[in-house]
């Protein structure tokens, strides 16, 4: 196990068609200790190694986390090695519930396949030089509440930190997750444990921390329309204030990535998925998702959020 310190509480948490590079480099902006990139198959790796921009956005001077999945070792192996130099941790995904990684007996269909798990966790911390991290689910149903007998494994086979998000596979994110499971890993493990899961405000993050006793909080969907989420919670572990964000800021947060986004030859089509998801918030919202719609580039976008 290698050691594992950050400078801060929180974590943006990696999302498919959100956490692009621009979107990263936001979040750290406002003070996330930690981004981390899309979930990103070992498969894509291994076959554009020599054109990895097309598979991984990750900025020159970022040293994110990298999240991988997939399940043939010597790819695992093989990947981790590539996306080394541009990484600070690699992170493994044994939690996605998504049908189609599932179906490649991977994400948390790993979570019933506990000798291959070693497998693959062994090889990647003795392939790497940077710290391994795992995130994962508690399991495939209630019935089948897994957690911590592979969060022992994990912990046994090296990983320098591991997130749990306690909802089932079966829930996706649907009803309640249930953060006592968050502090039985805290008791049952040596190394930190990051909770997630139903984390919208910074009352949530703080009162995560306090009822787990999780080293660290990763925050997924209430960040992806409000990257300054990490400065509130940050703030107010601080000091028990923050200042709340009006739609003139949450207008300014918008432009603010666009513009950065498209610096980064982001495509547009994702640009306005974004603008699409920010405009729901305000008043008008309907109004406003027509006139995303009809935007045919960044300039466009930017006059209608300005």
């Amino acid at each position: 196990m290698r050691k594992f310190s950050l400078p801060g509480k929180f974590l943006l948490a990696p999302m498919a068609g959100i956490t692009d590079a621009a979107f990263r480099e936001q979040c750290r902006l406002y003070g996330a200790a930690l981004t981390v990139t899309e979930l990103t198959s070992v498969e894509g790796i291994v076959r554009k190694e020599q054109e990895l921009k097309d598979v991984l956005d990750v900025l020159p001077d970022e040293k994110p986390a990298v999240q991988l999945f997939g399940n043939d070792v010597e790819h695992i192996v093989k990947a981790a090695k590539v996306v080394e130099p541009l990484a600070s941790v690699i992170d493994f995904n044994i939690g996605c519930p998504a049908p189609h990684i599932t179906a490649q007996e991977a994400g948390a269909a790993l979570l019933m396949r506990p000798e291959r798990l070693k497998k693959i966790i062994s090889s990647l911390v003795e392939a790497v030089d940077i710290p391994v991290t795992a995130k994962l689910r508690a399991g495939p149903d209630e019935n089948q509440l897994v957690y911590e007998e592979v969060a022992l494994l994990l912990q046994e086979c090296g990983v320098s930190m591991i997130t749990l998000h306690p909802r089932t596979v079966k829930q996706g994110y649907a009803g309640r997750a249930d953060w006592s499971r968050i502090k039985e890993l805290v008791e049952l493990l040596d190394i930190p444990v990051c909770g997630n899961g139903d984390v919208a405000t910074p009352e949530d993050a703080k009162r995560m921390l306090d009822e787990t006793g999780c080293r660290y909080v990763m925050i997924g969907r209430a960040a992806a329309g409000n990257p300054y989420l990490f400065k509130q919670c940050n703030d107010y572990l601080k000091t028990g204030a923050y200042e709340s964000l009006t739609d003139e800021k949450r207008k300014s947060l918008f432009v603010e990535y666009a513009r950065r986004a498209d610096e980064l030859k982001i495509k547009f089509s994702r640009i306005k998925a974004v603008a699409m998801q920010v405009a729901r918030g305000f008043e008008g919202a309907k109004d406003l998702r027509l006139r995303v719609g009809i935007a045919k580039d960044v300039d466009e976008l930017v006059v209608v959020f300005d």
